[in-house]
């Protein structure tokens, strides 16, 4: 009798594992999916969400710098399965073998997907990388503090802001700010355009207070500062909390920045991993995730899900064509080194 009511029990056992989603390793409940993102860059109760769907749990990391990014998954620490790299660095991982072909077939959310971001110049037919969240780069000013109009780059060297201005300390961001000021592509390759932006920016340096990346924010709610060159989600974060705050994109024109989901060589739950892109492309999914951001989502069926007023945002959501809004970080392969140099010409100024 014993062995029966233990047969039965194993049975029931193993329908229960089988409920819960079964991934390319096995059973969902056993298998721990390996997510390395930005940092505070997902609504944290999606990932239960996800984990309650598929029985695949989540252990989640942080990142602050593509670069950091790309020496944890190079180093095979860890077994990564999903990772979120800039256009850029999508480019990079490509050339270099560091990324799995994603299979659509387990994907079919991609659907929700506006063609507009598809097929982009960085992953030619979307094979290695789907776009999660996109925006461009621009200048966040007080209207209480500035009584000049902002529209241009230039605007980032108006002495009459000294010590009032923050700068991001990110290279190719920073850089990008002034080789746009000067008429320059944000990936040019030519040394002497290179070099009159690093001027540009020694110039701008005694009026700028420091380079950020997150500090800067509480600061510029509580009106201590004039502008700050910052990312559009960013942007629209600081603004629900102060409405003083403004932001706008340079007459000049920005950098079109996305990030992705990726899926590295690293993995060994690629089939897992897609299940976690596919359950990120769905709509409610997506337009909750946007709402915690206020990054733009590239998931047209999102929209309907999301405010009236963000989605009808220019700087949100702008109409233009990608190719009229701005211009895409390319991977500049052994120059990078160049921009390298400059910056740390530029920091130690």
């Amino acid at each position: 009798m014993k062995k029966i009511v233990a047969l039965l029990l194993s049975s029931v056992m193993l329908f229960a594992f089988s409920a819960c989603g079964k991934s390319s390793e096995g059973e969902g409940d056993k298998t721990v999916l390996n997510v390395y993102n930005w940092g505070d860059y997902i609504e944290p109760e999606l990932l239960d969400e996800f984990t309650e769907q598929t029985g695949i749990k989540v252990n989640y990391e942080e990142y602050a710098t593509n670069e950091e990014m790309l020496a944890k998954v190079q180093s095979g620490t860890t077994a990564y399965d999903i990772i979120f790299p800039s256009e850029y660095m999508v480019e990079y991982m490509m050339a270099n073998d560091l990324l799995e072909e994603i299979n659509y077939d387990n994907i079919p959310n991609f659907a929700n997907i506006d063609d507009r971001f598809k097929n982009l110049s960085y992953d030619p037919g979307s094979k290695y990388s789907v776009p999660y969240l996109w925006g461009t780069l621009g200048i966040l000013y007080n209207k209480e503090r500035v009584d000049t109009t902002i529209d241009s780059w230039e605007d980032l060297w108006d002495e009459k802001y000294a010590d009032s201005i923050v700068m991001l300390d990110s290279s190719r961001d920073t850089i990008a700010a002034a080789l746009l000021k000067l008429g320059y592509s944000i990936n040019t390759q030519n040394l002497d355009e290179l070099e009159k932006a690093k001027q540009e920016l020694i110039k701008q340096k005694p009026i700028v207070r420091s380079y950020e990346v997150d500090n800067y924010k509480n600061s510029m709610v509580s009106g201590e500062l004039s502008m700050v060159l910052t990312w559009s989600g960013d942007a629209m974060s600081l603004m629900a909390e102060n409405e003083d705050l403004q932001y706008v994109i340079p007459k000049e024109g920005t950098n079109l920045w996305f990030d992705a989901i990726c899926i590295p060589k690293t993995s060994k739950n690629k089939e897992a991993a897609e299940k976690f892109i596919n359950f990120l492309c769905d709509a409610e999914v997506a337009a909750k995730n946007a709402d915690y951001i206020k990054y733009s989502t590239p998931n047209k069926e999102a929209l309907a899900f999301l405010a009236e007023e963000e989605v009808n945002n220019p700087y949100m959501y702008p109409t233009q064509s990608l190719e009229e809004l701005g211009e895409v970080f390319l991977d500049l392969g052994e120059f990078t080194g160049e921009y390298d140099r400059v910056w740390t010409e530029i920091k130690s100024y």
